[in-house]
């Protein structure tokens, strides 16, 4: 029994690492740098807003840009020219140009 326990057998280091190399380039190239990516071309969508566009809310409504400052907008929603809500400028989840809408609007 004294020898089982007395020998020792020699572990490299190497596979760890590499195997902690491997696990955090994958957690780079498919959590982070999409997640990056994303972030980028939302900045840029909320960058290009423009008033009378259409954009659809995080919530779900569809409306009209009315005033953007700068980290608000105030959106108009349905027909009712009364329903007029302020709301956060990242709440703006898609953006529909107001050019785009009339463009297609001509075919």
């Amino acid at each position: 029994m004294s020898v089982l326990l007395s020998a020792q057998t020699a572990v490299s280091p190497v596979p760890m690492v590499l195997s902690l190399v491997v696990f955090f380039a994958f957690m780079y190239f498919f959590m982070i740098r999409p997640q990056k990516n994303e972030a980028k071309k939302k900045n840029v969508m909320l960058a290009s807003l423009e008033v009378g566009d259409t954009v659809l809310t995080t919530s779900g409504f569809y409306g009209v840009l009315i005033d953007i400052t700068d980290d608000t907008v105030i959106v108009e929603f349905g027909s009712n020219k009364n329903c007029r809500i302020p709301m956060q400028r990242e709440a703006v989840a898609a953006v529909e140009k107001a050019d785009a809408a009339i463009e297609e609007s001509k075919k």
